[in-house]
């Protein structure tokens, strides 16, 4: 693993403008930006950027693993995720029983306080569930799917070592609400998913703390001209950040559009909801308790309905630029600054700055990933560097 000392006059996105420029990383950390150098420095080709690394706020997995899975080989999920340039990531846990649920929760606690160097990095945790609704379940398990419980929840928080991040719940009742103040008063987003809220149930939320909303216009009660629903919400508020699974599968081309010309640039969200079946053939694959039917980009249950996605985080921002014609910066953003503002972590990662953690993708224009660095080492390369 090669610890980076510097990089010297290379094109560096830096406060959405692309610069040339030094770079000096000192113990991990960006020390200093400009006409500043060290030994060992490094150039690179005129061809390739220099970008913040890719936070991925919400993937439930990756090349036959899940998160929520009793035996897993973290280093196989996250030195993958490390070839697409993410180096920060939510571990997700979908609705499942609470013994699978803590099981979860111990083991992803255990591995972050373990501090791995290689691959990506887990960041913290995403609840998707268990306080969801039935009717919008999607490809959540009903049978697990509970009443929110601020006891159960503080538990849940307590075996995480206090990791949780991300919370995706329903809000459509003042338990929801309660549960959605304690979350704030923990500095833990709230978001709602999975979820036959309507318009004004998603205004009073955001009374309470709600602050984001999970894979827009999936599992969400549907706009009608009588009521938004949360998806009106998503439109009009815009305090609300707005994650979008933008594979060209579970969002049209013109959806993306329409989320992109109604929201202000800071507010929207990349994220993959990438399944175990990311990186794997297409196929039926059979599991404990449900089929994944995988097909040309596509994952779904025997219904048909949508089960997550085999998105990468830079094909993702590839089609942000091809679906809406975003400028590269803007859709850099989506998949740095955005998501770490939403964590509540802006001031460790998201961008390049002098003091943030150098957590770094070399790019060319088209979103071609050469090289991952996460605090200052490379954790993947495409080729050599030229020293």
């Amino acid at each position: 693993m090669n610890e980076i000392k510097g990089f010297k006059n290379v094109n560096i996105l830096i406060n959405d403008k692309i610069i040339k420029t030094n770079i000096i990383i000192k113990n991990g950390i960006i020390d200093k930006l400009g006409c500043y150098e060290c030994d060992n420095m490094i150039t690179l080709s005129d061809e390739l950027i220099i970008v913040p690394g890719f936070i991925d706020e919400h993937i439930h997995g990756s090349n036959g693993y899940d998160f929520s899975d009793e035996e897993i080989d973290f280093s196989v999920i996250l030195n993958n995720l490390a070839k697409d340039g993410v180096t920060s990531v939510v571990s997700t846990i979908s609705t499942n029983s609470i013994k699978k649920i803590e099981n979860a929760l111990v083991k992803i606690n255990e591995y972050i306080k373990c501090n791995e160097p290689l691959g990506s990095k887990i960041i913290g945790i995403h609840l998707e569930g268990p306080f969801i609704s039935k009717e919008y379940k999607g490809a959540q398990l009903e049978e697990y799917i509970i009443n929110p419980d601020i006891d159960l929840m503080k538990h849940f928080i307590k075996i995480s070592g206090n990791h949780i991040l991300l919370v995706t719940t329903e809000i459509n009742d003042i338990k929801y609400l309660e549960l959605i103040k304690y979350l704030k008063e923990h500095h833990i987003t709230s978001s709602v998913g999975h979820s036959c809220a309507t318009y004004n149930d998603t205004l009073k939320a955001i009374n309470y703390g709600l602050s984001s909303v999970t894979h827009t216009f999936n599992a969400l009660k549907p706009i009608h001209h009588h009521d938004l629903g949360a998806c009106g919400a998503a439109l009009l508020c815009d305090d609300l950040y707005t994650e979008l699974i933008c594979d060209g599968v579970h969002l049209s081309k013109e959806a993306v559009g329409l989320l992109v010309k109604n929201k202000p640039i800071d507010k929207i969200v990349l994220i993959t909801d990438a399944l175990r079946q990311k990186g794997l053939k297409d196929g039926i694959y059979i599991e404990k308790d449900q089929t994944i039917v995988l097909k040309n980009n596509s994952a779904r249950l025997i219904d048909g309905t949508l089960a997550g996605s085999t998105l990468s985080m830079y094909q993702a921002i590839k089609n942000m630029i091809n679906f809406t014609n975003v400028s590269f910066s803007t859709a850099i953003k989506f998949a740095t600054e955005n998501p770490a503002k939403n964590l509540g972590l802006f001031k460790q990662i998201g961008s390049i700055e002098e003091g943030k953690v150098a957590d770094l993708v070399i790019i060319d224009k088209d979103i071609n990933v050469y090289y991952t660095i996460r605090n200052g080492k490379i954790i993947y390369k495409k080729g050599e560097i030229n020293d």
